[in-house]
């Protein structure tokens, strides 16, 4: 039986064990890592040089990423929004994701 896209089991843990210690410790590195208000400072979209590329992944919401990306302070996606993009078929079918920047296109970091 094929899993729904909220049973992300996978190995590891489940889907979200894809994130690891990212946001909650492991290692020596102190997390979530903090940027200096410089990177939120005004630039020519926003507080990015441009807008998100076109052909997002997972059939991701260009509107909603720019917003979150280029218009945003303090928030991200609404709560379950990943449940409504491919995101958890994808990473049911593969060993390890590479994430990107919206923007820039440029890998951010691979889980798990």
């Amino acid at each position: 039986a094929a899993s729904s896209p909220t049973s992300g089991h996978r190995r590891g843990g489940g889907l979200l064990g894809v994130f690891g210690g990212l946001f909650g410790g492991g290692g020596e590195r102190k997390y979530p890592i903090e940027g200096d208000e410089g990177l939120m400072s005004q630039k020519a979209h926003g507080t990015t040089e441009k807008a998100v590329q076109e052909d997002l992944r997972w059939g991701c919401d260009r509107q909603v990423a720019d917003k979150i990306c280029s218009y945003n302070r303090h928030f991200a996606e609404f709560s379950g929004y990943w449940q409504t993009t491919a995101f958890a078929e994808d990473a049911a079918t593969t060993d390890e994701l590479t994430f990107y920047d919206s923007v820039s296109g440029r890998p951010l970091f691979r889980a798990p």
